[in-house]
């Protein structure tokens, strides 16, 4: 068990690895805690973790990565766990690095022909004439990080060089993306070659956008699940979700958030983003729309452990 890590969300991990902990045990299985330091440094019960490349993790049959953000999310983790030659469970490096960079992966939906809002990227030095035909409000977010940090909207062209200062401090590529009015849904996936999704559930929230504080504060948001969608576009979402995921190369778990526009009348689904580590306590958006799926927390951890381990065996193949 992976948890802690560099990013401003080592604290949400923390919580997460606690929780996925429990539950390992529950399912039958003895999970050992090694926790990264906001300063990138691996221990296990206090005492330091040394690394030995194709040696393995500490003995461990699988490890799990239960981190966010840039450092533990972004694929360089993951390319520490290659080194080792330890199965893990989650996405590998490409995808990982790939989901974590808005910018390439909105570039990737795009020229699959997957619907999306629009958007433009930009560095320092860019000229800015390219975000005219976004519109306004549109929300500008660095490139290669998470949960909201950096992130503003703005609503008055006035707004726009604060926002996008505010953004460069945390990443020289900006992403600015065009505000979408719909239904903000979540679905959660689970799998490998032949990946399945959860039903979808429904962010609801009183702040005037999904930021940080609704994220994690008590009572910021309001999960409902299922959904309040057709049959047709709930389905419909579930394939997208399933698709997108095979579309990164995704493996283990991810989630897939969407905005729903007209979800009562001729809806449109578009792809926002996927998150390969996300939460994992049991109340968790992920686990909460499995468990009404009628997968248990501890039922999808060991489908998680079983993934990652079979992964690890059919890749060791192709290896030299």
């Amino acid at each position: 068990m992976l948890a802690g890590g560099r990013s401003s969300e080592h604290d949400v991990s923390l919580a997460s690895a606690a929780a996925v902990c429990a539950g390992l045990e529950q399912a039958g299985h003895q999970p050992v805690s090694v926790e990264i330091s906001r300063e990138g440094r691996w221990s296990s019960e206090g005492s330091p973790v040394s690394l030995d490349p194709g040696g393995g993790l500490l003995g461990c049959h699988v490890a799990f990565p239960v981190l966010h953000g840039p450092y533990g999310e972004d694929g360089t983790v993951q390319g520490v766990l290659e080194v080792l030659d330890a199965p893990y469970v989650g996405a590998g490096v490409r995808a990982s690095a790939l989901c974590m960079d808005k910018v390439l992966f909105k570039d990737l939906m795009g020229a699959a022909g997957l619907p999306q809002v629009g958007y433009a990227a930009l560095r320092e030095d860019d000229d800015e004439t390219s975000l005219a035909d976004l519109g306004l409000p549109v929300f500008v977010k660095p490139a290669r990080m998470g949960s909201s940090v950096g992130i503003s909207k703005v609503s008055l062209a006035g707004e726009l060089p604060g926002a996008l200062s505010a953004a460069f401090e945390h990443d020289p590529l900006v992403i600015v993306e065009a505000m979408s009015h719909g239904m903000e849904v979540e679905c959660s996936v689970v799998g490998d070659a032949e990946p399945e999704a959860s039903v979808p559930g429904e962010i609801v929230f009183e702040a005037d956008w999904y930021d940080y504080e609704a994220k994690y504060e008590q009572g910021g948001m309001e999960l409902v699940v299922p959904a309040r969608l057709s049959e047709a576009v709930s389905e419909g979402v579930r394939a997208l979700a399933v698709e997108v995921f095979r579309r990164v190369g995704c493996a283990g778990m991810a989630r897939c958030d969407f905005f729903v526009e007209d979800p009562t009348g001729d809806a449109r689904v578009l792809v926002n983003e996927l998150n390969t580590i996300p939460g994992f306590t049991e109340t968790s958006v992920y686990a909460r729309l499995f468990e009404e799926s009628g997968v248990a927390y501890p039922e999808l951890l060991d489908r998680l452990l079983a993934i990652a381990l079979a992964r690890h065996e059919r890749e060791a193949r192709y290896r030299g």
